[in-house]
């Protein structure tokens, strides 16, 4: 495998900097040669082009880690179950990817390149295969929206009841669709609670920028629309043999899948100090600090720190929540679990780096429209 990755990384250096010309080239390809399958895609393809390399990306620097290769690869997989992807899809879609890519590396691109990325897909669609046949799970379930609630300007949380059982673990995460605004677009979001009984999940979405879906969840979604919901994915998730302490580290939104972990940690936790550092810019994307204090004021196990960037005349912490948690601890000890934007993230990560946390004990959620 080590030869294959060295190869498959060494084109993919060739035609990285055309990334988007080589995604167009790509759809267009497929599209002209059969177009029927445009219909399994959404009519707004900017998102859906930079995805796609996303995934080609990560599967190659996942090549020399095996078990991580196949497990990302079969999720993916039963994931994308949800486009209606058949079989047949899958040596179209592997044709038009090398004759993209060879199209833009231009004489540089030898025959050597084209049989490496030959193997590597074919590895990659037989594990993908493979986990869509082994899932005994629908494509997606439809789940009405029972609940919805404005929590500030661009800030909603609305609650689902899937019509069907709809199995997860706390900290994972979800692809949502909602047909009637944008059809055929999926985000990701993650559940705001651990499992329930009556099944309901509630989910914290904020409007960004021009993202269609999340413009759509939080400013035009009623109570009463129905939504789709793909298979979880993520790893995100408490380990119940772990008895060290906990830290949670939320910007903004992703404060989601920490309330679910927190949810399940009130379930069973009687040993664990937990801490949560919340982070916002100003003091209205706080928006659900009330509950998280109804919820340190219950469990003596569990302490809030809240923190603004930018609003100067909040009463708690000043700055990045990054840098407020570097003023606590130590943490060397900790279990560390962060959630929020791809800045927020990587901004976090750095720094309990440079605390000289463990990497093995940081579990981490980056999202974005």
């Amino acid at each position: 495998m080590g030869d294959l990755a060295s190869l498959l990384k060494e084109s993919w250096s060739l035609v990285e900097e055309h990334q988007d010309k080589v995604a167009g080239y790509f759809y267009a390809r497929i599209f002209l040669r059969y177009p029927d399958l445009r219909d399994l895609f959404p009519v707004q393809m900017d998102v859906q082009r930079a995805r796609l390399l996303g995934a080609i990306v990560t599967a190659v620097q996942t090549l020399e880690d095996p078990e991580r290769f196949d497990e990302y690869l079969r999720a993916l997989g039963r994931d994308h179950r949800k486009f209606h992807v058949e079989p047949e899809h899958y040596e179209v879609v592997g044709g038009a990817l090398i004759e993209s890519m060879r199209a833009f590396a231009g004489e540089d691109w030898s025959i050597e390149y084209d049989q490496a990325w030959a193997d590597a897909y074919a590895v990659i669609a037989s594990k993908m295969l493979a986990g869509a046949d082994a899932d005994p799970n629908p494509p997606y379930w439809y789940g009405e929206v029972v609940a919805h609630e404005r929590r500030s300007r661009d800030i909603a949380v609305f609650t689902v009841l899937p019509l069907q059982t709809l199995e997860y673990r706390a900290g994972q995460y979800l692809s949502l669709e909602c047909p009637r605004y944008q059809p055929r677009l999926w985000r990701t979001y993650s559940p705001a609670n651990a499992p329930r009984r009556d099944n309901t999940l509630d989910f914290h979405v904020r409007a960004v920028g021009a993202g269609w879906v999340s413009s759509a969840l939080v400013r035009r979604m009623q109570v009463g629309d129905m939504v789709k919901l793909a298979a979880p994915m993520g790893s995100m998730t408490l380990d119940r043999r772990s008895t060290r302490d906990a830290v949670f580290v939320a910007g903004g939104t992703g404060l989601a899948p920490i309330k679910s972990l927190l949810e399940e940690l009130t379930r069973y936790n009687r040993t664990r100090w937990v801490h949560v550092f919340f982070g916002a810019q100003t003091r209205e994307d706080l928006y659900d600090l009330a509950d998280l204090n109804r919820l340190a004021a219950r469990y003596p196990w569990l302490s809030v720190v809240t923190a603004c960037s930018d609003d100067p005349t909040f009463p708690g912490e000043q700055g990045y929540i990054s840098d407020v948690v570097a003023k606590y601890g130590p943490w060397k000890e900790h279990d560390f679990f962060v959630s929020g934007s791809g800045r927020m993230v990587k901004a976090t990560l750095k720094r309990l780096a440079e605390l000289q946390v463990p990497s093995v004990r940081i579990k981490y959620d980056s999202f974005s429209d």
